[in-house]
């Protein structure tokens, strides 16, 4: 029997003794997300600051799923066939069917957005299907530098398209939770960019991947025997930890998958870059296959 899953999140402000609602107090009521979900549908609203923001995911054959955003006069859409790791990435202005760039202001809204969805669904492969391509695909979209064209073919394999890493992101044999100075560095992160190629060691990093430390949503770095919290700017393979190093997403978000290309892509913005510099750019493409088809780790 199929069973209807369905979340619904409203942030919602309080009125007292039935006095008329001001503006912003009925703005405040709208704000939030409303979620509807099961195995082969989802959609629903996001309003965040006074900007809305519907979305839909539906199975629209046997394994196929047609998703689409649309927010700010902006249309993104996919079509994902995860069991051939087949997917067709787009987005054009509403206006005029142009293509179109993501910006400062569509990344922002995009993230929030990913973050009420973390909180809405279960996580990892508990989420509907419908719902977890629809999360995955949200999070790549919050990504997106200025630089990259929205309209993208994506094709993953695994051990060609990705590769996974799941036993790096465990220390003292756990998932999560404190390494206890038992650390696994054998996680190698690399990019290339302006300072040097893959191989210059400024460009290469020791990371303990996995969901074990954060501080100030950053990560700790080894500076002789003190750990320092922040990122290292190219520093000679630096041992890091923390902030879900290594794992496809733009938080530690609703999926577990660590891969060699997620992680690069984490070296390189974490490594006196930004998220949207265009020196990361090719480790951004290389891991958006990563992230729309790469199985859970845990």
């Amino acid at each position: 029997m199929r069973t209807k899953l369905w979340w619904s999140v409203v942030l919602a402000a309080c009125a007292c003794g039935g006095a008329a609602k001001t503006g912003d107090e009925l703005r405040s009521r709208q704000a939030g997300l409303s979620l509807s979900a099961t195995p082969g549908d989802a959609r629903g609203t996001f309003v965040h600051e006074d900007e809305t923001v519907t979305f839909s995911s539906r199975e629209v054959e046997p394994g196929v799923y047609r998703l689409e955003v649309r927010l700010r006069g902006l249309t993104l859409t996919g079509l994902m066939e995860p069991a051939r790791g087949v997917s067709t990435l787009d987005g054009f202005a509403e206006a005029n069917a142009r293509d179109a760039q993501m910006g400062v202001a569509d990344r922002a809204l995009l993230t929030a957005l990913y973050r009420e969805l973390n909180e809405a669904l279960p996580s990892g492969d508990a989420a509907a299907p419908a719902a977890m391509y629809l999360r995955r695909a949200v999070s790549v979209w919050s990504q997106y530098p200025d630089t990259v064209g929205l309209r993208r073919a994506v094709m993953g394999e695994k051990g060609r398209g990705y590769t996974m890493l799941c036993s790096y992101a465990q220390c003292n044999g756990r998932n999560s939770g404190s390494c206890e100075g038992r650390y696994n560095w054998y996680a190698h992160a690399t990019h290339d960019c302006d300072r040097g190629g893959f191989d210059w060691p400024g460009n290469q990093q020791l990371a303990q991947l996995g969901d074990h430390y954060s501080c100030n949503g950053d990560e700790f770095f080894l500076a002789g025997d003190t750990w320092h919290c922040g990122s290292p700017n190219h520093w000679h393979r630096p041992k890091v930890v923390g902030n879900c190093f290594g794992r496809c997403g733009s938080t530690c978000g609703g999926d577990t998958q660590y891969t060699v290309d997620a992680t690069n892509h984490d070296s390189c913005v974490r490594n006196g870059h930004i998220l949207v510099s265009g020196w990361c750019n090719d480790q951004f493409t290389a891991a958006v296959d990563d992230e729309l088809f790469a199985p859970n780790c845990y």
